[in-house]
């Protein structure tokens, strides 16, 4: 039996102007902003992090916002969905809410026994909105301009369009634990440990599609769950052992990560729940200011000088006060 992830740990994606970024995500989806830090590879840009109000692994999408960025493109060899969890119910409200605040929304759409809405972010990434009866249960936040009852629960899954199925099927099943619990109209879902939103990943057979590239609007890459550090070694003596070329262990401040491409071309991560995003800032305080891990601290006045200056959703005394609905969230915020 391989070494299974606990499911999806985080997804991230490129974004162009990091002030709209953040506009869409804190305030139009209403997810905290959990982390404000660069992208320690390359330092010049942001690295933003949304969440629940916890970050709590398998909440977390993140953005490299590289201003300037010109548009990728959609195709194979790339993640090109991202799938968030809402509760049952929550379908009307948010297509409400998104075609109000000028998002271009799909009307519902039924597959495999679940209804889903489909729009853009300002980038032009995919997200899907998917309504489901077990979604996760998440740390709501309590500032959000979306009541409790409506907000975002995690992901559902993510999906990757393949130029050829089997040796990215044989990947997911064989190596990585995965099971094929359902086909419909070439797409094919994979689903981990007790399966389930947050524990899937969707694979379109397309051998006709262009080849994805990798820029504004686009997933850059895919990240899944360890437990703690011995299970990542664990993951990363696997992973070597099938003969994939596969990074030492990298220290990301708050998880410790392995990357390695599948056959097709999609980079996958594997990150660790620990230590978390408390590791340098208090719970309340999260996402507030620029954070730094150790070995960047020294060029803190380079570093924050290189970056265009943020306005962060403010957070009220009265978690209700920028909402429309009042505090039982019955309208449309």
């Amino acid at each position: 039996m391989p070494v299974q992830p606990l499911g999806i740990h985080h997804v991230t994606a490129v974004a162009s102007d990091p002030q709209r970024n953040v506009d869409f995500y804190a305030t139009t989806l209403g997810m905290r902003l959990v982390k404000q830090t660069v992208n320690f590879d390359a330092p010049d840009t942001y690295h933003l992090y949304y969440g629940d109000a916890q970050g709590t692994p398998g909440s977390v999408l993140t953005f490299f916002p590289w201003p300037g960025v010109p548009r990728g493109r959609r195709g194979t060899g790339q993640a090109t969905v991202m799938s968030v969890s809402i509760p049952q119910g929550s379908l009307g409200w948010w297509r409400e809410r998104l075609s109000r605040l000028g998002v271009d929304v799909s009307d519902p759409v039924s597959r495999m026994d679940e209804e889903a809405l489909s729009f853009h972010d300002p980038d032009g990434l995919v997200i899907e909105l998917v309504a489901h009866a077990d979604a996760p249960q998440i740390a709501p936040w309590e500032h959000s301009p979306v009541p409790p009852e409506h907000q975002v629960r995690g992901f559902h899954s993510v999906t990757m369009s393949e130029r050829s199925l089997d040796p990215t099927a044989e990947l997911f099943t064989d190596m990585m634990g995965f099971g094929l619990v359902d086909e419909a109209e070439g797409r094919y879902r994979f689903d981990v440990g007790e399966g389930g939103p947050g524990r899937r990943v969707d694979v379109l057979a397309e051998p006709d599609a262009p080849q994805g590239l990798v820029a504004a609007g686009t997933i850059h890459h895919v990240a899944f769950r360890a437990p703690d550090d011995d299970t990542e070694a664990a993951w990363r003596e696997q992973i070597a052992g099938r003969g994939v070329d596969v990074t030492p262990i990298i220290d990301r401040n708050y998880f410790h990560s392995i990357y390695f491409r599948e056959p097709g071309g999609v980079l996958l991560e594997i990150a660790t729940d620990p230590p978390g995003f408390t590791v340098d800032e208090p719970l309340l305080e999260l996402g507030r200011s620029l954070r730094l891990p150790p070995w960047l601290e020294p060029r803190r006045e380079q570093i924050a000088a290189a970056l265009p200056e943020l306005k962060l959703p403010d957070e009220p005394d009265d978690p209700y006060a920028r909402r429309e609905d009042g505090p039982r969230g019955g309208g449309v915020a």
